[in-house]
């Protein structure tokens, strides 16, 4: 398919606002201020079946039009670049390579929302992508794309950079509003949800950067240019970030429902090696795993749960037959056990005795009943958490579980890996 998010990458000096223009940036920005109103965007976007590209895939139209349509309400947006799923790293690469598509998504979504305040949050690591945010945001206010009454209209905005301090659980939007107010990076519990009472107590609208560079195409080539990309649920075009025990790491942008072996063999090169394929992560790590038999399953929201897995934030992570599977779930395990923030019991515990008992595992002192022990730590975590950090750490350990079992039993009963 022809390249739509990533169609700049590669054009010299395109993080500029010149260039960006002269390759027709800003053409949506000022068809939805000057030609559309609130209202018909977000039924544009709905029309577009576009859902969030940050991991859960809640429908972005529909999220845009949760935002109350009073005047007098003071409303927020907030464009979520924390990006902290292992094995992602799209948002990233959109950001370093073409900001200002990213910042004209923002503008859409702000005017739609009728929030005339944003802020972008980011991983404070991301040096090099805060350097363009903040370009790019310093270039749009100098050619009167943000600040007040934008391209002659009533409509103003402001934007600011606010860094994170590297903490995974602020990538959930209710953790993130905590941190960009100042507080320690929590989550809070829902309801109310962020369009109801978010960011001050005010409305908030939070999106993730891949969604929100999907909106300027959609604002103009139509919505049904885009509704007939990807499967009949699971529309547009998608970044796919391809890591792990291939012949061509990368992001590779790829229309919603290919499979993954078209991604892994087509598009990634292939095993490194020419080796066999063992596992692989369909979503980031806090996605299930899947094994070789799962090759031609489309990775589409609606269908790699019939599998047992999810989307996620479609980071594609490849474990060759040199993999130790619980070596490489000790290592994720120990990352949840690390980035829990401790707010509620079953992740600030479960974490650690998960961690606990792999470390075990793996280092030869395994006992019979770990397993079953394990698992019963998932099934307790299992929706019993203010966030979706709880799932996300079982997940790997469940998933393992139940398509490695052998190898968790050899280790226990070996004293050794089986590989």
């Amino acid at each position: 398919m022809e390249k739509v998010l990533s169609k700049n990458v590669g054009i010299p000096h395109v993080q500029r606002i010149d260039v960006y223009i002269a390759q027709g940036g800003y053409q949506a920005a000022r068809k939805a201020l000057l030609e559309l109103k609130p209202q018909e965007l977000i039924e544009m976007v709905k029309k577009s079946g576009l859902q969030g590209r940050g991991g859960a895939g809640f429908p972005t139209g529909l999220k845009w039009d949760f935002m109350p349509k009073d005047p007098d309400i003071t409303r927020y947006l907030c464009i979520n670049f924390d990006e902290g799923e292992p094995g992602t790293f799209k948002d990233r690469y959109l950001v370093e390579n073409d900001p200002h598509q990213v910042l004209e998504g923002a503008i859409i979504a702000a005017y739609a929302g009728g929030a005339r305040r944003a802020y972008v949050y980011t991983r404070g690591e991301f040096s090099l992508g805060i350097e363009r945010w903040e370009k790019a945001i310093a270039e749009a206010y100098e050619h009167g794309l943000l600040g007040d009454d934008i391209l002659g209209t009533e409509f103003s905005l402001d934007v600011s950079v606010h860094r994170g301090a590297g903490a995974y659980v602020c990538g959930e939007e209710t953790a993130l509003m905590e941190s960009v107010e100042g507080k320690r990076g929590e989550p809070r519990l829902k309801p109310p949800f962020p369009t109801q009472a978010g960011l001050f107590g005010q409305p908030t609208l939070i999106n993730n950067v891949e969604t929100l560079a999907c909106v300027p195409h959609i604002v103009l080539r139509g919505a049904e240019w885009f509704a007939q990309i990807g499967t009949e649920k699971s529309k547009g075009p998608k970044l796919f970030c391809v890591s792990g025990h291939v012949e061509k790491p990368g992001n590779y942008e790829l229309p919603m429902g290919i499979t993954l072996r078209e991604i892994i063999y087509e598009h990634a090169g292939g095993i490194k090696g020419g080796r066999k394929l063992k596992a692989v992560i369909p979503g980031g790590t806090s996605t299930p795993m899947l094994t070789p038999e799962h090759l031609d399953v489309p990775m589409a929201f609606e269908t790699l749960p019939k599998v047992g897995s999810m989307l996620g934030t479609g980071a594609v992570i490849v474990m060759d037959e040199t993999t130790c599977i619980v070596n490489a779930v000790l290592h994720m395990a120990r990352f949840y056990a690390h980035e829990s923030c401790g707010k509620c019991v079953p992740c600030r515990i479960g974490t650690h005795m998960m961690l606990k008992i792999l470390e075990g595992i793996e280092a030869g002192e395994g006992k019979d009943g770990d397993i079953e022990l394990l698992l019963g730590i998932c099934e307790n975590m299992l929706g019993n958490t203010f966030c979706p950090l709880g799932d996300a750490a079982i997940s790997p350990v469940a998933s393992s579980i139940k398509h490695f079992r052998d190898e968790y039993e050899y280790h226990i009963r070996e004293r050794k890996c089986l590989v």
